[in-house]
């Protein structure tokens, strides 16, 4: 007699049409969102966390050039993040010649698609905002005025591309890890959410220490980031029924252990 799939390999019950899933996954982050953009962005909240910052390395970014924010953190985190998708790439080709790993497709497509339109779209957001980074304004001793995201930049000023943060994104873009954990590993999402959004943060707060960014632009990396992964999971997989791994259901169904 077939095994049914173990309750511990379903994911919770979803909400009964793809905009429902959609709503309810972007709402929360939509919100916090708004909320915090006005906080740091109209409010000046940015302003005074760069200060701290700015003051506790002696009113210069002091940990720029450091070992440990530029070259570990900034260059080897960047490269973690390109190895990481490399072996999803070839994990990607060697369900092509596996068929016991062919149920992983789908969804290791889904998680390099996810994290390339994430970083990508930050990207191109970036070379369209034209903000400067905290290192590059008058206030931290740079040769810039600080123009805000709505305000027009007077051609003058040159290009910038700080906003949102493209290095963050590298980390963040990993929160995809969740959706693709509720293909094959449900019980796993959350952890690979925390793990994902641990990466991305400690790489924001790199850069924000080095005067690269302010809080602002990592929160962007983020928000853009799950919003990415969330509409291309819609689109890709069925959210609007509970989710039995396909993996884990052909092993269920011959009498092997889960």
């Amino acid at each position: 007699m077939p095994r049914s799939t173990p309750a511990h390999l379903l994911s919770a019950p979803l909400p009964s049409t793809r905009l429902g899933f959609i709503n309810r996954t972007l709402l929360i982050p939509s919100a916090v969102l708004a909320i915090a953009s006005v906080v740091l962005m109209a409010g000046g909240g940015d302003q005074w966390i760069a200060d701290q910052l700015y003051r506790l390395q002696g009113s210069q970014w002091a940990l720029r050039d450091a070992w440990w924010t530029s070259h570990l953190l900034h260059k080897g985190g960047r490269n973690l993040s390109t190895l990481a998708a490399l072996l999803v790439i070839l994990g990607l080709i060697r369900t092509c010649f596996n068929a016991r790993l062919r149920p992983l497709r789908k969804p290791l497509l889904y998680l390099l698609l996810a994290v390339a339109l994430s970083t990508g779209v930050v990207s191109l957001l970036k070379s369209w905002t034209g903000m400067d980074c905290p290192w590059d304004l008058e206030r931290y001793g740079g040769l810039r005025p600080f123009i805000g995201l709505l305000q027009v930049r007077p051609t003058s000023l040159g290009h910038a591309a700080c906003f949102p943060a493209g290095h963050a994104s590298a980390g963040y873009a990993w929160v995809a890890l969740y959706f693709f954990m509720l293909q094959v590993r449900p019980q796993w999402r959350w952890p690979a959410l925390i793990g994902a959004l641990t990466v991305g943060a400690t790489f924001g707060i790199a850069q924000q220490l080095r005067g690269a960014h302010f809080l602002s632009h990592d929160l962007w990396a983020l928000a853009i980031s799950w919003a990415v992964a969330t509409l291309l999971y819609a689109w890709l997989f069925d959210p609007t029924s509970s989710i039995a791994p396909t993996t884990y259901r052909q092993k269920t169904s011959n009498g092997d252990a889960a």
